[in-house]
């Protein structure tokens, strides 16, 4: 007699739109690793939906919209009575980890993180710091140095590290984007490493050969506009970066492209100087594809970067900083170039722009880091195998993880009666 099907619960903080970020992209690698599984995947969300949504009920997803400080989600996940839930970002472990602790015990927690929030909140105040210092706008070396312990020491006193550490505690396992955050929090937060899980953005090799050098034309950049670290990376392209390559190439182009595109944004548009804002891309490989370089001078973030691993399956040389790099490399070249400032940056992407043999072999550097890092055949198989590993010795997980069974049992408490303070007060108006 065959097992039934294993049922998992995603909540997601934002219904999936994977053709507008790299977060929602990596969360729809899990689905479809899930699927592939056989397991029967419903996803809930408490949010609106955005303008570029997934078709989620075509994959054969069941999707139903949740709210927040509501009891109605209790009588929901009784009755769903899931193996598995998965929480997309901490921020909705908060909100429902302790309802489904309450209602289904037996079902395995775990978190989502995409990237560590913190740390990059963390280093976003970093760089806040360092505009209103100096007014060079050439050279941040500084924000691309810090060791572990820096960054830990920056973190440590934030409430928010404080609410995201809890939250991986109070999970079974937390699905970890980048090697470099598995390190800091092992390392200087001191979490046991049974609780993450490297999971990667996890891609197929393209199946048809990339443009060649002489077919493509420009420069591109690409993100999410309401992600702050992509905002900041046109401010400093159009402050710093951009007009020293113009001086060197008076005829380039710049096409950027970005979901959710901002009137400041749609302003910072102009012809003459070659910058061109795009807004969304329908298809962003397609446009990675026409484009010779893309740049990606992040100052700030965390996690690994969408834009660079759609680069190099589209077989485009990137030019980025340590942070766009940042838990992406191995013993490698980079394909194309990693720099520390506005100078640097705009030479190399010059260089690779006019340099066709320098430009291919960055093409092949790519190709070299996508099949060793990044294969969907190696990490999903890995994320069933540990889920299935998990499920098998819950009991014994749990009781090594005494900090996760101590901060479930004050932080949900806590949490329980403000939600039902919430939910008593909104049926009182």
């Amino acid at each position: 007699m065959s097992q039934p099907a294993t049922k998992v619960l995603v909540i997601g903080y934002v219904w999936p739109e994977p053709r507008s970020s790299a977060a929602s992209g990596h969360v729809m690698q899990i689905l479809e690793t899930f699927l592939q599984q056989g397991w029967n995947v419903t996803f809930a969300s408490p949010a609106g939906v955005g303008e570029h949504p997934a078709d989620l009920a075509e994959l054969g997803i069941r999707t139903v919209p949740i709210e927040l400080n509501n009891s109605s989600f209790d009588v929901f996940v009784s009755e769903l009575a899931p193996d598995i839930v998965l929480f997309d970002q901490f921020m909705i472990e908060e909100q429902f980890g302790w309802r489904v602790e309450k209602h289904c015990p037996n079902a395995l927690r775990v978190l989502e993180t995409s990237d560590l929030q913190s740390l990059r909140h963390a280093r976003h105040q970093r760089l806040k710091d360092r505009l209103k210092a100096s007014d060079d706008a050439n050279d941040f070396n500084e924000l691309f140095a810090p060791a572990l312990r820096e960054e830990f020491e920056l973190m440590a006193d934030t409430d928010l590290a404080k609410r995201e550490i809890a939250a991986l505690y109070r999970c079974d396992l937390n699905l970890m984007i980048s090697p470099v955050e598995i390190e800091l929090l092992v390392q200087q937060f001191k979490l046991p490493p049974e609780l993450l899980h490297w999971c990667p953005l996890m891609v197929d090799p393209p199946s048809l050969p990339s443009k060649s050098f002489e077919e493509r034309a420009h420069f591109l950049s690409i993100g999410n506009f309401r992600h702050a670290p992509n905002w900041d990376a046109v401010l400093w392209i159009k402050s710093a970066v951009w007009p020293l390559i113009r001086e060197q190439l008076p005829k380039a182009q710049l096409h950027i492209y970005g979901a959710y595109t901002p009137p400041k944004a749609a302003a910072l548009h102009n012809a003459a100087q070659g910058f061109h804002i795009m807004n969304w891309a329908e298809d962003a490989l397609q446009v990675m594809s026409d484009a010779r370089i893309c740049l990606a001078p992040l100052r700030f973030g965390a996690g690994i970067k969408g834009k660079l691993i759609d680069a190099m399956l589209c077989g485009t040389p990137s030019v980025t900083t340590p942070i766009g790099a940042e838990g992406m490399r191995t013993d490698q070249p980079w394909p194309g170039a990693i720099c520390r400032t506005a100078q640097d940056l705009a030479n190399a992407a010059v260089e690779l722009y006019r340099d066709e043999v320098r430009w291919q072999a960055a093409q092949s550097q790519g190709q070299a880091l996508l099949n060793d890092v990044y294969p969907q055949a190696i990490h999903g198989p890995a994320l069933i195998n540990k889920l299935q590993e998990c499920r098998k010795n819950i009991v014994q997980l749990r009781r090594q993880n005494f900090t996760g069974s101590m901060l479930r049992h004050h932080s949900h408490k806590s949490t329980q009666y403000m939600a039902q303070w919430i939910e008593a007060k909104n049926q009182n108006k």
